[in-house]
């Protein structure tokens, strides 16, 4: 499906984005391997969240589904609960469900295959494979090339202490949980501290999880359990869906957007800080804390913005907004430089080559580098046609490039935004009218 968008004088109104995809994902997950039943409100039923949900179907677990009203019962049988599937456990576009569930999977008394698209077959699990086949994992890459299919069997796991070479929410998250089925304590030292939506949720669950400052950055720790306990998740609306409209708002000329109850972990809402460093007006509004997770409104209003820096231990916090932070540097006055985020090339395209392709074709002044871009801001954008590579924040992020640009400009294979946000063209049509 190609979509066209159509340059606008102004964007207007309130919105409430979609519930956080990383937190829908670990309520299903978590729920599953806990005794009792997990009521999930403000569930994401995206295509990759469905996915979560269909392996664990095909593992014995019962869900009572009302996704008009965002609503998930999950039936939870224990850690030891799950049963063999009678086929392969099909994950789709999903990285987080992959490399996630290979951690669950690791501790089962029986064997497994997870496989995904064709996006999935090219991302790299030996970030997940090393460290679980330390613990003593018979987790193996069926063709040989450290990518799904992967081929889970039985094995006793031990505890290890794990330096993380990169620092990766789903890499500490798989280990902590592979944790839950070792013989001892098992902790995951990252340089930087990436999202800890794990850490908080499976406290909240009953497992003894810890997170502390050390000296070779953060390390996160969790003891070996008997059981988890289920309980009630609230799931805030996702930062990474809210910032297309936050863009979108600072670039179209006397815009103010209300987005209503967005999710601002720390370790998440790097956006905020980079586009205010850029001169975004943002005013935060209504904060609380639900879960464990801080939330809030955010009021964004049209502003004047100027390049800047992103990099060090910001870019974990922002990894998935690089793409629209990029649109936004192209309407920024001077030059934006992003750099440290090479984890870029290994999302669901390379989003360095994705994202410089699209804004060089809208005539944005754009160089790629080894981990980042260089933006040069202030020349006149311009519709085109873009391929969004069959990335959904590439797509979207193209959507409100264009929504400032100069002419028309066409999202090629835009129903991949189904991934996250299936609902994001026509959010957007809202705040038009």
């Amino acid at each position: 499906m190609d979509k066209i968008i159509y340059p606008l004088n102004r964007l207007k109104g309130e919105i409430a984005v979609p519930g956080d995809k990383s937190i829908s994902h670990r309520a299903v997950m978590f729920g599953a391997i806990a005794e009792g039943d997990t009521h999930i409100t403000g569930f994401l039923d995206s295509a990759d969240c469905l996915s979560t949900i269909s392996c664990f179907e095909k593992m014995g677990i019962r869900f009572e589904k009302d996704l008009s009203q965002k609503s998930v019962i999950v039936h939870g049988q224990g850690l030891h609960g799950l049963k063999k599937p009678a086929e392969i456990l099909y994950t789709g576009n999903s990285g987080t469900t992959t490399r996630l569930i290979s951690g669950i999977l690791a501790g089962q008394n029986f064997a497994s295959v997870l496989d995904g698209d064709a996006s999935i077959r090219k991302r790299p699990m030996r970030r997940i494979m090393e460290p679980l086949q330390r613990m003593g994992a018979a987790i193996v890459s069926a063709h040989g090339n450290d990518c799904a299919p992967l081929h889970i069997s039985p094995a006793a796991l031990h505890a290890i202490a794990y330096a993380s070479p990169v620092s990766s929410a789903q890499v500490k998250s798989c280990i902590l949980l592979a944790g839950l089925y070792a013989d001892g304590r098992t902790s995951v030292t990252e340089k930087a501290l990436s999202r800890n939506h794990t850490e908080l949720m499976l406290s909240g669950f009953g497992a003894q999880v810890s997170s502390q400052k050390t000296a070779p950055g953060w390390t996160a720790s969790i003891l070996p359990a008997s059981r988890l306990n289920a309980c009630a998740v609230r799931v805030p609306g996702d930062i990474s869906s809210a910032a297309y409209f936050i863009a979108a708002a600072l670039i179209v000329p006397g815009s103010e957007v209300l987005i209503g109850n967005v999710g601002i972990n720390p370790t998440r809402s790097g956006i905020l800080k980079a586009a205010r460093d850029m001169g975004a007006q943002i005013e935060v509004l209504n904060s609380r804390t639900e879960g464990g997770e801080p939330a809030c409104d955010l009021l964004v209003r049209a502003s004047s913005l100027h390049g800047i820096t992103i990099a060090g231990d910001l870019i974990p916090t922002l990894i998935d907004e690089l793409p629209v932070l990029a649109v936004l540097a192209a309407y920024a006055d001077g030059t934006t430089i992003i750099r440290d985020a090479a984890e870029l090339r290994v999302k669901e395209s390379d989003r360095i080559a994705s994202t410089t392709q699209a804004l060089r074709q809208m005539g944005v002044r754009v160089t790629p580098t080894e981990d980042g871009m260089i933006i040069e801001g202030g020349a006149p954008v311009h519709g085109a046609l873009v391929d969004s590579c069959m990335d959904h924040r590439i797509a979207m992020s193209m959507a409100v490039c264009g929504l400032a640009a100069d002419g028309e400009t066409t999202i090629r294979d835009a129903e991949c935004v189904d991934i996250s946000y299936p609902s994001f063209f026509s959010d957007l049509s809202s705040l038009t009218r």
